[in-house]
């Protein structure tokens, strides 16, 4: 087995960004305090090309983070090996300073649903999840982190508090966790709970990157309120309240802006990653 606590570096705990082609110019300008980007995996499974290139140019200046969508950590059948394998290629020739996936399922026989969809929490669940999680930790010889979703629905056989069920996967696997900051006050939303009571509950120890993002409100078949994780609009006041509050207790963490959709020019952008650089300055300061 390899051994996981040989290798977990960590990224710098201030702020970065989804990194999106279009801004290529103003990044390598390097004049934000942006100090690290995350891709995500399924867009540079290619060889070479353009992508290629300005990442490996990015990357001279920008520690990377991998964000994997399409493993399907969560799914009740084995794990795709080939899709494994293009990640073991995409880690070896970039080497990321961190890989990330999903606490959801995406695959059903050879069909890609394109959707994170929830798991019941329940110890059959535990049990594959650990498994594969296992499973890519030793394909891609290093530690992965685990993002907790966002949730629309519950499911009745669930026997877990989502906090509780991802400390123990955590505790299983070794791996670390993703705290996506947005997702928590989404489900919070939708399922009725506290958010910051879900941070108190988080095992914080384990958490090694924190994602804001922008969500929208729609409403469910009874006219009740519905928030959508959308990834296209600006970060919402109570999220960045949330955040504040998460890092009140959590102390300076890597922050990542998500805009992936309708994704706006790099000023609009950038105005978010000097707000998460504030939001780290304030609790650097003694005292």
């Amino acid at each position: 087995m390899f051994d996981l606590a040989r290798h977990h570096p960590n990224l710098p705990p201030l702020p970065g960004v989804g990194y999106k082609p279009v801004h290529f110019d103003e990044i390598m300008a390097r004049s934000s305090p942006l100090a690290w980007l995350e891709i995500h995996a399924e867009n540079y499974m290619g060889d070479g090309g353009r992508s290629h290139a300005q990442m490996r140019a990015l990357s001279e200046y920008y520690p990377i983070s991998v964000h994997g969508v399409g493993l399907s950590i969560g799914g009740e059948e084995p794990l795709d090996i080939e899709h494994i394998q293009r990640l073991q290629k995409l880690t070896h020739w970039l080497q990321p300073v961190s890989f990330s996936e999903h606490l959801a399922w995406s695959t059903h026989g050879t069909e890609f649903l394109n959707d994170l969809l929830p798991v019941p929490y329940t110890m059959q669940t535990l049990d594959r999840i650990t498994a594969h999680i296992d499973q890519v930790q030793e394909a891609l010889k290093r530690s992965i982190l685990l993002e907790n979703p966002s949730s629309y629905l519950v499911f009745s056989q669930s026997t877990w508090a989502e906090t509780d069920f991802l400390k123990e996967i955590s505790n299983r696997t070794g791996c670390y966790l993703l705290l996506d900051i947005n997702n928590v006050f989404v489900s919070a939303s939708n399922l009725g709970f506290s958010p910051t009571t879900y941070i108190d509950d988080f095992p914080l120890d384990r958490v090694r990157e924190l994602h804001v993002g922008g969500h929208e409100e729609d409403q469910d078949g009874y006219g009740e309120t519905l928030l959508i994780d959308s990834h296209k609009c600006a970060v919402s006041n109570p999220v960045w309240s949330l955040l504040d509050y998460t890092l009140a207790k959590t102390g300076p963490q890597p922050v990542l802006i998500e805009w992936d959709n309708e994704v706006p020019e790099w000023v609009v952008l950038d105005a978010e990653v000097h707000r998460v650089a504030n939001a780290l300055e304030l609790i650097s300061q003694p005292a």
